[in-house]
């Protein structure tokens, strides 16, 4: 049966990275939508912008598009924006299916989620960058695309963008925690995904904040849109489905 997706993307990336994905689940009958959150437009002030704008533009989105009984996915930071939208568009959220995504508490941000040490490089990086924080390429090779070859991780780092760092920072505005939202949830987890320390898994330890969810696993790594979209379009229809 076809379904309307929205697929949100990441720190650091555009819908343009989840075009691969979107196109394998287009082919399987559905309707596929992949927009940029305002912070990662290349016009965009990345000093000015924060988690509420990025919020906003989704939710205009989806609205602008006239957009109902959406399965909504985030990947990794798009889970801090999607927690947003069943209390901002009652009604038209029908499943959140959160890929290797972080799930906020109310008033958490994403820096309180990471480990120390990403929190201080990204401290680092964007005192010195107006703002904006940037990947180094080496956690990127090892951490994010490990399931690549070296010329796919150079390839993919390139299409990367500075990201408002604000966005890690502010605080998630959720009205109840996502655990007592009555909308369909499911976690998307890929397994050998160590962008996060194993000591502080995607899975469970952020998937149990969804109180009654669905799993769906399958192998590769946090940018498995990258390196294998077709598996990552069928993983998400299983978590998408009703």
């Amino acid at each position: 049966m076809p379904d309307t997706y929205v697929l949100v993307h990441g720190a650091w990336h555009t819908g343009a990275e989840m075009e691969a994905t979107a196109t394998h689940l287009r082919a399987r009958g559905h309707t596929v939508h992949c927009p940029t959150l305002a912070g990662n437009n290349p016009g965009d002030d990345r000093a000015a912008t924060g988690l509420a704008d990025a919020v906003d533009s989704l939710a205009a989105f989806i609205e602008g598009q006239g957009l109902t009984d959406v399965r909504l996915v985030g990947h990794s930071y798009g889970g801090m924006v999607i927690s947003h939208m069943p209390a901002r568009l009652p009604g038209r959220i029908r499943r959140l299916v959160y890929w290797n995504a972080f799930v906020p508490q109310p008033g958490e941000c994403l820096n309180d989620l990471v480990p120390p040490h990403y929190r201080a490089l990204f401290d680092q990086v964007a005192a010195s960058n107006g703002n904006a924080v940037m990947l180094p390429y080496p956690i990127w090779r090892e951490a994010f695309i490990n399931d690549a070859d070296e010329a796919l991780a150079q390839s993919t780092y390139a299409l990367l963008n500075p990201h408002p760092y604000r966005t890690f920072t502010e605080p998630a505005q959720l009205p109840v925690p996502l655990a007592a939202l009555e909308v369909g949830k499911s976690y998307l987890n890929a397994q050998q995904d160590t962008a996060l320390p194993h000591s502080l898994p995607w899975h469970p330890r952020l998937s149990e904040r969804l109180g009654l969810f669905r799993l769906a696993e399958c192998p590769g790594s946090h940018e498995l849109c990258f390196s294998d979209p077709a598996s990552a379009a069928l993983h998400i229809e299983r978590a998408g489905r009703d």
